[in-house]
């Protein structure tokens, strides 16, 4: 692998360009790709995103490419950072432009819409062969962009790419780790977003920091539960990727899915929650896989089927909370911490 690669980010959107400008930065020689050619000259020309991160002055190494062969044309890997709902058809568009050798890695946290497939699945059974990572864990664009400190994590079946790939982003204010449990990586990234919007409800409902704190605690023995189910390694979910992400997304203002949850707390409709936000907000998808992923392998996950149902509509942010504290009792772990019936 080369020690300091063309790397092509695809995705121009706040966290596309955040991870652009790191590398760049970092002396990678990084082509900054999006849809709208327009607004890749205004940024060419002013250094600044001005719809996504208008605070970033971008760097002067940074270059832009609105033609998706051009920006592909050379490069040994790819970053694509575009949401979850049309990462397969990225796939599909550079599947015949890559160099023989490219490499892969992605920063989109989500499913695949009515499947429910992690995205690595979508990667092997379109790019088969080629070394891939995911990179996720708790990290804000904006507060990257303005060179805050920072942590995330890379996963890869191969070790030295996951090395490779952490080693482009790593900063003095950026961390970078390596692991090898991508499945874990990616549900980490993907149902934190769903418990988000529960803990944005109950703050929504102005339902007290004890309740915030008892949704995150039992959101995460759910996603605890379904990754042990799924193959994925506890100490996993237990870091950057889960644990970490989850705690950042449940609790800060940043989050478009936390912000979804207060604005469904507070009574407004979802359609317009959406709207006021501006930007895709992956939980409203993640839900329903989440949901299907559950009933597949037994599992009742009670905190994620009542955002899902919420989301849908089926029943008010209140009826979801009195379904969930009406519970039966029964002990904090019946038959281990993984046990079925928690």
């Amino acid at each position: 692998m080369l020690e300091n690669p063309t790397l092509a980010v695809l995705g121009a959107g706040s966290w596309g360009t955040a991870l652009a400008a790191l590398t760049a930065r970092n002396g990678v020689p990084t082509r900054l790709w999006g849809r709208d050619a327009t607004a890749l000259v205004a940024m060419a020309e002013s250094r600044r995103n001005q719809r996504y991160l208008p605070d970033l002055e971008l760097p002067a190494e940074l270059r832009y490419e609105s033609d998706l062969a051009a920006a592909l044309r050379g490069a040994e890997v790819v970053l694509i950072v575009v949401p979850s709902h049309a990462f397969a058809a990225m796939l599909d568009d550079i599947a015949p432009l890559l160099e023989p050798h490219a490499t892969i890695a992605w920063a989109t946290k989500g499913f695949e819409p009515g499947t429910g497939r992690f995205l690595h699945e979508l990667v092997q059974e379109r790019l088969p062969g080629r070394a891939a990572a995911v990179v996720t864990g708790p990290s804000f664009a904006r507060e990257v962009a303005a060179g805050l400190p920072s942590a995330v994590t890379v996963h890869s079946d191969d070790d030295a790419f996951a090395h490779q790939i952490a080693s482009l982003l790593h900063a003095p204010n950026f961390r970078a780790y390596s692991g090898s449990d991508v499945l874990g990586a990616e549900l980490g990234g993907a149902m934190k977003n769903v418990l988000a919007v529960a803990t944005g409800v109950a703050d929504g409902m102005a339902l007290g920091l004890n309740a915030r704190a008892g949704l995150i605690t039992r959101g995460m023995n759910e996603m605890l539960r379904l990754g042990v189910a799924l193959g994925a390694r506890p100490e996993t979910l237990m870091g950057l990727s889960g644990l970490g992400d989850l705690v950042l997304t449940c609790t800060g203002d940043l989050s478009r899915n936390r912000r979804l949850g207060l604005a469904l707390g507070r009574g407004q409709a979802i359609d317009e929650a959406v709207r006021e936000i501006g930007q895709v907000v992956e939980s409203v998808v993640t839900a329903d896989e989440v949901t299907r992923l559950a009933t597949k392998h037994g599992l009742d996950l009670p905190i994620s089927s009542g955002v899902r149902a919420v989301l849908h509509g089926e029943v008010t942010p209140a009826e979801g909370l009195k379904a969930l504290m009406s519970r039966e009792q029964k002990p904090e772990y019946p038959q281990g911490l993984f046990g079925p019936n928690l």
